[in-house]
């Protein structure tokens, strides 16, 4: 019996299942990388708001001092409104990749089965070549020890007759052609 069609589609399900996984995984580490780059952003934002302050301070340029705070003012604010993002992100990340990992598991035990189910198969298919090979070779020594036998009457029927007949077959010890 072949490697039944339930156990492949079970296979197939859980490899697409896993590729499933992935992709959402990669995605949302793709959306955590973003957010990431944005805070850097934002802390960069920061640092040119505080340059521009202290630069402004030494000027007295009043223009360039309150531009330095609203810079400063906006990468809090983005930076507020970023961290709590970046938590989520980072707890969906968390939870896809657990989410991955068990779809995985699931696709290699599937797996596993298909090549136990095909090894005993393998197994089962040589067993019965070695016993196909078994019967022909016990059939061919019984037809010949029956030839020899047949001879033999044969012959000790015909020696009562006179007729002699000289007989061919293997010897069972050595397997030799005997005459």
């Amino acid at each position: 019996m072949a490697v039944s069609r339930a156990l492949r589609r079970l296979l197939r399900i859980r490899d697409l299942e896993e590729e499933q996984s992935r992709i959402a995984l990669e995605s949302a580490i793709g959306d955590l990388r973003q957010l990431e780059h944005a805070q850097a952003a934002t802390v960069e934002r920061d640092r040119r708001g505080r340059r521009l302050f202290d630069s402004s301070v030494h000027t007295g340029d009043l223009p360039d001092r309150l531009a330095g705070l609203v810079e400063q003012h906006a990468a809090d604010r983005a930076q507020r409104a970023l961290s709590p993002r970046i938590l989520d992100a980072e707890q969906d990340v968390a939870g896809l990749r657990e989410d991955y990992l068990d779809r995985r598991v699931e696709r290699r035990q599937a797996e596993t089965l298909v090549k136990e189910s095909e090894a005993s198969e393998a197994i089962d298919a040589d067993r019965k070549s070695q016993q196909g090979l078994d019967d022909w070779f016990r059939n061919r020594l019984h037809r010949v020890n029956l030839e020899i036998k047949d001879a033999q009457a044969a012959d000790s029927a015909n020696a009562s007759g006179g007729v002699s007949r000289r007989v061919t077959g293997p010897d069972r010890a050595t397997g030799r052609e005997v005459t």
